[in-house]
C-alpha cells in the first residue's frame, strides 16, 4: 500500500468548485486516517492526456500520476456535471485503465453541478464507471451545488456532514484491524 490517498477532479477550470470538494474530502480523509494526501485535476495531466490512446501514449508527468492512482489505498474522485454527465476528459482518463487496476479500491464519488437537478450523476454515472472496474464505491456519495460554497469553498453544513459521514466510511479499509483474541 502506498499510504496515500489520492484526490482527482475532473475539471480544468480555476477557480473550481469540484477541485475544492474533492479537496476537501481528502484533507478530511488524510488526517483522520493519518495518511499523506494529494488533488490533481485534470490540468496536471497535461496535454497528453487528451491525446493517448493507451497509458503507454501518456507524458512521464500524467504516467506518474497514473501511477500513483492505481497504488494508491483509497480515492476521492469528482466530476463537474455537464449536460446531466460526468466530463468527457475525466471518463477518458479512466478509459486508459485495465479494469484490474480499480478492483477493490474504495473510491468516494463527487460531483459538483449548478443545481440539485444534478444530483443523481453520482448514482446514474459514477456509480457504474466504477462499477465496472469492481471498486469499492462508498455508500455516500457527495454532490454539492452552487449553494453549497462561498468562494469556491465548501461551507454548508449539511455538505460538511456529508464529508464527514463519507470519510468515516473509509475506516474498513483505512483503519488497521483490530486484533482477535487468541
Amino acid at each position: 500500500m502506498s499510504g496515500e490517498i489520492i484526490g482527482i477532479a475532473g475539471s480544468l477550470g480555476q477557480p473550481s468548485r469540484t477541485l475544492a470538494l474533492v479537496t476537501a474530502a481528502v484533507d478530511r480523509a488524510a488526517a483522520r486516517f493519518g495518511r499523506t494526501s494529494v488533488v490533481h485535476d485534470l490540468a496536471d495531466f497535461g496535454p497528453s492526456l487528451g491525446q493517448a490512446r493507451r497509458l503507454s501514449d501518456l507524458g512521464t508527468r500524467a504516467r506518474t500520476i497514473v501511477d500513483r492512482i492505481i497504488a494508491a489505498d483509497a480515492l476521492v474522485v469528482g466530476t463537474p456535471v455537464y449536460k446531466g454527465g460526468y466530463t468527457g476528459i475525466f471518463k477518458h482518463l479512466f478509459d486508459l485503465l485495465e479494469p484490474e487496476t480499480l478492483v477493490g479500491k474504495p473510491i468516494l464519488l463527487t460531483a459538483t453541478g449548478g443545481g440539485e437537478k444534478h444530483a443523481l450523476v453520482i448514482e446514474h454515472h459514477l456509480r457504474p464507471l466504477f462499477g465496472f472496474f469492481e471498486a469499492a464505491t462508498l455508500p455516500t456519495g457527495i454532490y454539492a451545488s452552487g449553494a453549497d460554497f462561498t468562494d469556491a469553498i465548501p461551507t454548508s453544513p449539511p455538505l460538511i456532514a456529508r464529508i464527514d459521514r463519507a470519510v468515516a466510511q473509509l475506516s474498513f479499509w483505512l483503519e488497521p484491524a483490530h486484533p482477535t483474541a487468541a
